[in-house]
Formats: C-alpha cells, sequence, structure tokens
C-alpha cells in the first residue's frame, strides 16, 4: 500500500466527488456525504480541516474502497492528483 498523503477535507471531498458522493448536508466544519449503491446508501462525515489525521483518511479510504469496488492505492493516487 501507498503512503498516504496529507490532504484537506475539501480536497478529499472533492476526490469522493468525482467517485459519485454528493454533499447532502453540513453542519459546522462537518460535512456529510451520500452515494446510493447497490448494497445502500453510504454516508461518510468529513472534516474541513486544513490537514486530516492519517487515521481519519485511513478509515474513510478503507470504507469508500470496500463499498465502491475501488483499491485503497487508486484512491491514494486520486488524492495525490493536483
Amino acid at each position: 500500500m501507498r503512503k498516504l498523503p496529507v490532504v484537506s477535507g475539501e480536497k478529499l471531498i472533492k476526490v469522493l466527488s468525482r467517485l459519485g458522493y454528493e454533499i447532502i448536508r453540513q453542519r459546522g466544519s462537518h460535512v456529510r456525504l451520500r452515494k446510493s449503491t447497490a448494497a445502500g446508501d453510504h454516508n461518510i462525515t468529513v472534516s474541513l480541516h486544513d490537514e486530516l489525521a492519517k487515521g481519519t483518511i485511513s478509515d474513510i479510504l478503507s470504507e469508500v474502497s470496500i463499498r465502491n469496488s475501488v483499491s485503497k492505492d487508486a484512491l491514494i493516487e486520486m488524492l495525490q492528483e493536483p
């Protein structure tokens, strides 16, 4: 597995949007995203911090990887694109 990059919440939301996730609401610095999949709706909450913790990024990417049949390495590559 590739090394996790340091990313902001905004960057992570942009990558998730490219995968079909839509922003459904925001409360303070937390943004809620949803995507309808064959297994049901998938909801994710992302903080709008300048730097997300590596554990937070890893957990979100793991869930997205499982629900969208995309490898975690491919998601990390998407995060590293300018």
